[in-house]
């Protein structure tokens, strides 16, 4: 599954100019946790969020660098809070540069960026242009998919479009989101990959490969012989 199947395309996007007041304004009545600040080409410049605009509500001497309230806010001591406190404009409170993410990304490499890098959405950009924003909370959806439409996605895009294998070669079955594969491949190593690859479908909690190989290519000699990993 690719970010461009999940990410919401109708984005709110906000100039870097605009008043926190009504940054604030425009997070509640849509209630949304974030939004983008987009230059007028429609590059993304950063996100404002309610973590963002919380400084606001301290006295900036509280949010010093090293001061209890850092802690608080975002786990560290650090000057950009300081500045936040006082900020007027998008700009100022904006988180820069937003971590940002392509529509042909996997949603697997869409969960690992939020969760190494601590953010709640991430941007979606191509050629340099925000195209939508996936969030948390759209990652939690393609996970809770019927096993049936993880049984699509694994045929389609892991065997299929991924490693250009004939579906027909490999069975799968998904039940309560335990994928089970039986079948033969070439390689030793394509039936790890395939492994790995279907483990990071969303939605799939464990994989229990019964696929067999004809050429065990991890080892410096090779050994032919039908087994299963």
């Amino acid at each position: 599954m690719r970010v461009s199947e999940v990410m919401t395309k109708d984005v709110l996007t906000i100039g870097p100019e605009a008043p926190i007041k009504d940054v604030a304004r425009i997070l509640v009545e849509n209630r949304i946790s974030g939004i983008p600040v987009c230059d007028i080409e429609g590059a993304v410049l950063g996100v404002v969020s309610e973590g963002d605009i919380l400084w606001k509500e301290h006295d900036p001497r509280d949010a010093r660098p090293g001061s209890p309230l850092g802690w608080i806010v975002d786990g560290s001591p650090n000057f950009a809070g300081y500045v936040k406190s006082g900020a007027r404009e998008a700009r100022q409170a904006m988180s820069s540069p937003a971590v940002t993410i392509a529509p042909y990304e996997p949603v697997a490499e869409a969960a690992r960026l939020m969760c190494e890098q601590h953010v709640n959405r991430l941007p979606v950009v191509r050629d340099g242009r925000l195209v939508g924003i996936v969030t948390r909370s759209d990652l939690v959806r393609a996970f809770v998919r019927p096993d049936t439409e993880l049984v699509r996605e694994i045929r389609d895009d892991v065997l299929h479009r991924t490693m250009w294998i004939d579906p027909g070669r490999i069975t799968v079955a998904v039940e309560h989101g335990v994928a089970v594969l039986y079948g033969a491949l070439n390689a030793r190593s394509d039936v790890e990959l395939l492994t790995r690859l279907v483990a990071r479908v969303p939605g799939v909690l464990e994989v229990r490969s019964h696929v067999e190989w004809a050429v065990d290519d991890r080892t410096r000699r090779g050994r032919r012989a039908l087994v299963s990993p």
